[in-house]
Formats: structure tokens, sequence, C-alpha cells
């Protein structure tokens, strides 16, 4: 397996701020506002800004862009950084007494923000920083898992024998950023293994066998890769519209899976390919994709999505803290993340307490610690 040398470390110490407007006035104003914690940039009108922007892309943190400005407005900018991909990296602002028309083509192009004069200072400052926070959390994890790539690679190959093809799509899942990637994947093979050697909940299972569910155990997630950066890494709440979307990295992992020759001559294959659709079933018949119901989901299946669950309440996520062991235990036993076969809970919570060290062992705190 070749090294992977390409993916490039960004910067994590971007700490500029881009202040594009024709008005000396306002450039002032909103350089004394953010002077005390970034480094500031100007530019006095459209073209000028988004030669700095195109000059300085991998050391901005944020640009506050006007809308009527000479040589280019501010809606010009955008379609123009939207052209060159830019807006997903570096966070653009709009600041404008304009109509409703233009905030709408302004969120419409991929403005993050349309802040409203005359500005309200503490208000601008709160929602600027907190998307540069974002900004800067996210590329914080793009660095580890560049940086993590070929170790977990390595690792993989070494604990779960993995063919090149399945490899490779591990390789893909992690690359796209996802901030549950890296040790999330880990868990969850150590979980299921745990939960299939070392409880009776599948006791006809060989070694063999059990060696394979968790090797397809890490490649769960995997049609998440074709779900977009900005819902996949929302930090607030989902709107249904955007649920729909996620809930097809189901369907999308089983069809993505079906597309490696070199993974279908895999003995792990029949699981990977399962548990990858059928995740998130939940044994009341209310899950997804299909509504299974009961013994209609494998007991890997099953197995991947207690592990799935357990390791998302325990851990921090972009859209929420870590919860207390254990609050993530009740929230498991009384049916609150999903309805589990009953037999699965009693297997799950008698070995509870070895799956909790893993998480000290990663360093994985809960709250209450």
């Amino acid at each position: 397996m070749e090294q992977n040398t390409c993916l490039p470390i960004l910067s994590e110490d971007v700490n500029t701020i881009l202040i594009v407007d024709d008005d000396e006035f306002n450039r002032a104003i909103l350089h004394n506002l953010f002077s005390e914690t970034y480094a500031i940039k100007e530019a006095e009108n459209g073209r000028a800004g988004l030669d700095e922007i195109l000059k300085n892309r991998d050391h901005l943190c944020a640009v506050l862009l006007d809308v009527m400005m000479p040589e280019m407005s501010g809606l010009e900018v955008l379609q123009r950084l939207k052209r060159e991909n830019l807006l997903e990296r570096i966070p653009v602002f709009l600041i404008t007494a304009e109509s409703d028309a233009a905030m709408k083509t302004a969120y419409e192009l991929g403005a993050m923000d349309v802040i409203e004069k005359p500005i309200i200072p503490y208000l601008v400052l709160r929602r600027v920083n907190t998307v540069v926070e974002l900004f800067q959390a996210r590329r914080r994890l793009e660095n580890r898992v560049v940086e993590q790539d070929h170790q977990l690679l390595e690792k993989t190959q070494q604990i779960l024998t993995l063919n090149q093809g399945m490899i490779a799509a591990l390789a893909t899942a992690i690359e796209f950023r996802n901030s549950e990637s890296g040790g999330h994947v880990t868990r969850i093979h150590d979980i299921t293994a745990i939960l299939l050697s070392e409880t009776n909940f599948c006791p006809d299972l060989s070694q063999e066998e059990i060696e394979n569910i968790a090797l397809a155990s890490i490649m769960h997630d995997v049609g998440k890769i074709a779900i977009p950066d900005h819902i996949l890494n929302k930090p607030g709440r989902l709107t249904p519209e955007e649920f729909e979307i996620i809930k097809t990295h189901t369907i999308q992992g089983a069809q993505l899976l079906e597309r490696i020759p070199q993974l279908r001559e895999n003995s792990a294959y029949q699981y990977a390919w399962d548990i990858a659709r059928h995740h998130h079933e939940r044994w009341d018949g209310r899950g997804y994709p299909d509504g299974l119901k009961g013994d209609e989901i494998s007991p890997w299946a099953q197995v991947v999505s207690i592990a799935d669950v357990y390791d998302a309440l325990s851990c921090k996520r972009v859209y929420k803290d870590a919860f207390p062991r254990e609050q993530v235990a009740e929230m498991i036993r009384s049916g609150q993340c999903g309805i589990f076969n009953p037999k699965l809970l009693d297997c799950f919570f008698s070995i509870e307490g070895r799956l909790a060290a893993l998480y000290d062992k990663n360093h994985f705190y809960w709250e209450d610690r």
C-alpha cells in the first residue's frame, strides 16, 4: 500500500480578517471591532478585495464584504469565489443595507451570513467569532485526518487484514473530512468485536465470522462521502429536508460498496453491505431506509447500530457535547435513541463497563470526569 503524501496540511493558525468596503469610516469601525482578536487586512473596493482573497486564500479566516462598491460589487465577488470553490474554506459575511432580494441572492451564492447595517457591534462580533471558531475546528480535524491517514490505514491492515479495495474505500471515507472519522471507526470496530465475542448475543458465530463483521463495521458510514459538507458538519439541528438527505447515506454506502470489485471478493463484503444499508434500522420498524422490524434486521447490523449510538452519545460532535456515561446508558436503556432488541440490550449492558474503558484509553473523557 503506497503512502498518501499528496494531501496538504492546512495552517491552523489562520487569524486574518479581510474587510472589503469602499467607505473608509465603515472600515475603521470594523477594524476597531476586530483588531484586538485578529490581524486585519483592508480593501477599498470589490476588485481589490477579490485580489486580496485570491492572493491570501490560505491565510484568511473570514471576509467582511460590503455589497455596493465601485469596480466590482460584493455579489460579484461572491460569484467569483463560488466559481473558485473558496466559500467552503473561507466564511464570507455580507454587510449591507440593501433589500431582501440582495440578501436572498447572497445566501444562494454561498455567503455564510448577511449582517444588516447599521451594525450592532457585539452581535457582529459574536456571529463572526462563532463561525471562525467552527471553521478553525474543522481545519484542525482535517489536519488530524491527513496526519493520521497512513497510520490508520496501516493499523487497519495489521488488525483487520483488509484487501486493497476495502482499504481504498476506508481511505476515501476518512478523507471526506467528517468529524466522526478516525477514532470513531476504530471504536466501532472494537465495540462490535467485544459485543460479539464476549456476550452470547450471537453464540453460533465463529471467530473468523466475528473478525469479518468487526472488519465490515468500519464501513458503516462510508455513504457519508456523498453527503454535502454543510449538512454533514452542520453545528445546529438539521431541517427535515437536510435529515432526509443525511438518511440517504445508508443507500449510498451500500451502492458504493457494490462498485468495488476487489471488495466483492472479500469474505467481509456481505456483512459490510448489510451493515452500511441497515445500521439505522430499528427493532420496532421505525428505522430507515427499509423499515425492517425485529429479526428482519441482521444481528450484525443490530450490533453496529447500538455501537454507533453509544459512540455518538459518548463523544463530542460538532453539533453537541459528550453526554455523561450514566446519561448515555439511560438514553439507550429508555429508548430515547431508538428501540433495540431486548436481548441485545442485556448483552450490551453486561459489558458496558468494558466498552467505557475504550474511551479512557483513547482520551475521550466523559463530561462528569
